[in-house]
């Protein structure tokens, strides 16, 4: 990916992107090469260092074309010009000429073709974008018809109009709200507040059917405005929607935690041991950020280097429009389709990253008999270790998954393009493959996952680990299955206390804004919000619980409990005085 990068700076795509082209290949601020069967190429365009469109606001972004012609100028016009002449005198004091290059500056105001190649008037203001170096109108009226249209809709629509004013009204709420459920995430590394999740929703299961009753009855006498009704109708309504899934939602909560109570329990247990290695590993709270970071950095630089291949190639004249475009011919142009691969298997190598990191640093303090020895940083030490001995291992692991998730996109693609095209016997094969597929792609995620404890453990290699790691799995299948369901369905309990948490005290502040908030918006954006975050931070409080286990289990293999052999599970045992 390195060297598809390093092509597309050789070969101009750049330059390009950065400097700015105009529409007959001219990059800006350059002394161009001619460009066979293109007049206006191969121009020097030193001191020409930005691009100028024609007409500004004819961009169509979303097909990557530009509508208007491009040039190179010297200089932005900072002022509107009304007329020709305004043109023209702007060309003559500054230098910078806002026609084609073929057509004299004093020829402005008389020249036949001056509605094609000349700017469309009047021309707006404008101002180089900084690092771009293109001239964008600085007023954003430019771009007023799609204002004005989405305006009109937002108008014509009552639900609507009342729910971005509900959005708008209460802005400073939803970012209050964002960050208690980010700090209610962070409280919950240890689970230590999992066993009042039940008082919380049930609390909060009440509180909706008197808010609901109140609300009603408030309806009943409310003697304001048309607009302040219609708010208060729709908040009942959704009230009472919310309550009566609360209602279903804590009577089947119910039931399960009855039929689960004594595995529930152990579960519970377990995760109160893994709640003490983010104590004495605060740093692991920290490991979804840098994930974040890196994969956004990642993800910039993917979409930079694209953007450079889609200017990289051989300027092509297109005979309908007279403008030069770039295309990448013969085996060149599979770079992208490389490219493409190698989003996917980077980011599950950053992520496969993240996972030997922790594997790494867990292993270290189940390991280390004496807490008071650990080392004073034993996430970092386990990063320095990945990264000297392992990331060929992370390399594969990352690969296999990218070689299975390939298929599946692609065969969902063809099901989407294919939509109500295809007979109900191929649609069926279909969709049985791309669940296949998922399914193989989430069970060899599993095994990547405790391969790179065992790699973390033995410091053996990836396929090597990946074998003990499943033969362990293997003789450990009820452990396995009752750890992973109903650990999931703990973690689940969780995320929903931070959700019903978020929402419950959305509900209590926006009980303030009865008149003028309609609260159906604000709640869903914080609590789709509140539910990202809290998925993020317990992935990790996952990932700690199952390379605990497997730490466990390959103790208990090799190591009973002899003078010899003690074995750190003993002496987890004894510590928590049950049973794992």
């Amino acid at each position: 990916m390195l060297c598809i990068c390093g092509f597309a700076i050789a070969t101009g795509g750049a330059s390009r992107i950065v400097l700015g082209y105009d529409s007959y290949g001219n990059t800006c601020g350059r002394n161009n090469s001619k460009i066979e069967g293109v007049p206006l190429s191969g121009g020097d365009m030193t001191e020409k260092k930005y691009v100028f469109f024609l007409d500004p606001c004819n961009l169509d972004l979303i097909n990557r074309k530009i509508k208007s012609i491009a040039l190179c100028v010297s200089k932005c016009p900072a002022t509107e010009l009304q007329t020709y002449n305004d043109v023209k005198q702007f060309a003559l004091s500054n230098g910078s000429y806002l026609c084609s290059y073929d057509i004299s500056a004093t020829r402005y105001p008389s020249h036949s073709e001056r509605g094609t190649k000349c700017p469309k008037l009047p021309v707006p203001p404008s101002k180089a974008v900084l690092f771009l170096h293109r001239c964008l109108p600085v007023d954003i009226g430019c771009y007023a018809e799609f204002a004005q249209a989405f305006i009109t809709f937002i108008s014509d629509n009552t639900m609507l109009r009342r729910v971005v004013a509900g959005v708008m009204a209460s802005k400073e709420i939803i970012m209050g709200l964002c960050v208690l459920a980010l700090g209610k995430t962070l409280s919950q590394h240890g689970l230590i507040l999992l066993p009042t999740s039940h008082s919380t929703i049930y609390s909060g299961c009440a509180v909706l059917w008197w808010l609901y009753a109140d609300h009603r009855k408030a309806l009943s006498t409310n003697t304001t405005t048309v607009f302040g009704k219609e708010v208060a109708s729709d908040n009942v309504k959704a009230l009472l929607i919310s309550a009566i899934c609360a209602t279903i939602f804590t009577v089947v909560l119910l039931l399960v935690m009855f039929i689960l109570r004594k595995r529930v329990a152990l579960t519970i247990s377990l995760f109160h041991v893994a709640g003490k290695v983010f104590i004495h590993l605060p740093l692991l709270v920290l490991q979804p950020f840098w994930t974040f970071l890196c994969l956004m950095l990642f993800w910039v630089y993917w979409i930079a280097v694209l953007l450079f291949l889609g200017t990289s190639g051989t300027a092509v004249k297109n005979n309908s429009t007279g403008v030069v475009e770039y295309e990448m011919k013969g085996p060149l142009q599979y770079m992208v389709w490389y490219h493409a691969v190698g989003l996917i298997w980077i980011s599950e190598f950053i992520l496969a990253f993240q996972q030997m990191t922790i594997a790494g640093g867990v292993v270290t303090y189940y390991f280390t008999r004496n807490k008071s020895q650990l080392p004073a940083t034993p996430l970092l030490s386990s990063m320095i270790r990945t990264v000297r001995y392992h990331l060929g291992s992370l390399a594969k692991g990352s690969l296999i998954i990218t070689i299975v998730k390939i298929p599946r996109l692609i065969l969902t693609y063809i099901h989407t393009q294919l939509k109500g095209k295809e007979n109900a016997c191929a649609r069926c094969m279909l969709k049985a493959c791309i669940c296949c597929l998922w399914c193989l792609e989430k069970c060899l995620a599993y095994l990547n996952q405790n391969a790179y404890t065992a790699t973390a453990i033995n410091s053996t290699s990836f396929c090597t680990s990946a074998r003990d790691a499943f033969l362990i799995l293997v003789e450990n299948a009820l452990r396995v299955a009752a750890i992973n369901t109903v650990g999931d369905f703990v973690l689940f309990l969780a995320k929903i206390l931070v959700v019903s948490c978020t929402a419950f005290a959305g509900i209590l502040a926006l009980n303030y804004q009865r008149e003028y908030t309609v609260w159906v918006l604000p709640l869903i954006i914080v609590c789709v919000f509140a539910f990202l975050v809290a998925h993020c931070f317990l992935s990790v409080f996952e990932n700690v619980v199952d390379v605990l286990f497997l730490c466990f289990a390959v103790d208990t293999k090799y190591n009973d409990g002899s003078p010899g052999m003690p074995g750190e599970h003993f002496t987890l045992l004894q510590s928590r005085d049950h049973r794992l």
